[in-house]
């Protein structure tokens, strides 16, 4: 294993200071205990979604990257395992996380460790986690860590959310460290179902030797294949 690992960090709060990075920097701080303790540097990359929110509205309405979310992609696409973090509003993640992931390709987190968390202002909303949040990361195949984190206003000096931000680290750590996502995209990548061009046009290679892709470009069969 790497003695440097990358984790990346998405959080959707709306403000600066926001209780949704504070709730990102704590679950970092936990996860980044279990790295120091094997001799491990974590290198963390922040991704604010409301720094994208322009772009992210491009993206949603014309597929058109800019600059900032191209480099948000190459984070979340580098990155060994995710922190995602969002405010809950009206029983729903924020809508600039939501659309974050909703114009990615659908390749891109494959495999890849995810720590899913979010705030609210009452526990009415606690169930957004795994009804909501959860879902959404299994259709992209994600592999999101068995505990979630949720925060109301109320839970920020309690012990149990203490407790439960240091289980939910551990787990992403453990599977940071197992290299499961790297493995996925070394060893099993070409048995997934892919779409064309997803993943920046990595997700298959294309043999230009075959008797298809010589025909496509112009070329002719040998004489033993021109009539079967």
């Amino acid at each position: 294993m790497s003695n440097e690992l990358r984790l990346a960090v998405v959080s959707a709060g709306t403000s600066d200071p926001s209780t949704t990075r504070m709730l990102a920097d704590r679950l970092v701080a936990a996860t980044n205990k279990f790295a120091q303790a094997t001799g491990t540097t974590l290198r963390v990359d922040v991704i604010e979604t409301r720094e994208l929110n322009s772009e992210l509205a491009d993206a949603m309405t014309s597929q058109f990257f800019g600059p900032k979310l191209e480099h948000a992609v190459e984070v979340l696409r580098e990155a060994d395992g995710l922190v995602a973090v969002s405010p809950v509003y009206k029983a729903a993640p924020s809508a600039s996380f939501t659309a974050l992931f909703q114009v990615l390709d659908q390749d891109l987190l494959i495999g890849k460790p995810v720590l899913l968390a979010a705030t609210a202002g009452t526990p009415r909303h606690s169930l957004v986690v795994d009804n909501g949040m959860r879902a959404s990361f299994a259709y992209l195949r994600a592999l999101v860590t068995p505990t979630g984190v949720f925060a109301t206003t109320e839970d920020w000096s309690s012990p149990e959310l203490a407790d439960r931000i240091e289980r939910a680290a551990y787990e992403l750590w453990l599977l940071m460290r197992s290299g499961f996502a790297r493995s996925v995209r070394e060893d099993t990548w070409h048995s997934y179902q892919h779409q064309f061009g997803s993943d920046g046009g990595n997700e298959f290679a294309v043999d230009f030797e075959s008797d298809l892709m010589k025909l496509a470009t112009g070329g002719t069969l040998p004489p033993e294949k021109s009539h079967r």
